[in-house]
């Protein structure tokens, strides 16, 4: 009876042994990947900065003037002026359709037309 038991035990420390390793391959896995995630992540950060200042650089005021200047001819660009812009109180809006009852629509569809 006492060999079933070791046995039994045996193969239960053997069975937790077996799993305790796999969870500890599974667990390097998940942190290989959560790290290749920031590596990401870090050089994504770094291509956006990159990006924003390559617009904020393409964006200058004086070189979108000089541009304007230089395509004056094709474009026919002139400067934004304040007195170019109204308020939106003075903009007519459409008026809203009006709301249609869903009882005159059933009534009209339920009654047929009688045609002399």
């Amino acid at each position: 009876m006492r060999s079933i038991t070791y046995f039994a035990g045996i193969l239960v420390v053997m069975g937790l042994a077996f799993w305790a390793y796999r969870e500890n391959y599974a667990t390097q896995a998940a942190i290989g990947e959560m790290a290749q995630v920031q590596r990401q992540i870090a050089s994504l950060r770094e291509e956006l900065g990159v990006l924003r200042a390559e617009w904020a650089y393409l964006n200058r005021p004086e070189r979108l003037r000089q541009l304007v200047d230089l395509n004056f001819d094709r474009l026919q660009l002139i400067p934004v002026e304040t007195g170019q812009f109204i308020a939106l109180d003075n903009i007519d809006y459409p008026k809203p359709p009006a709301p249609v009852d869903p009882l005159v629509v059933l009534e009209g569809i339920a009654t047929p037309e009688v045609q002399p």
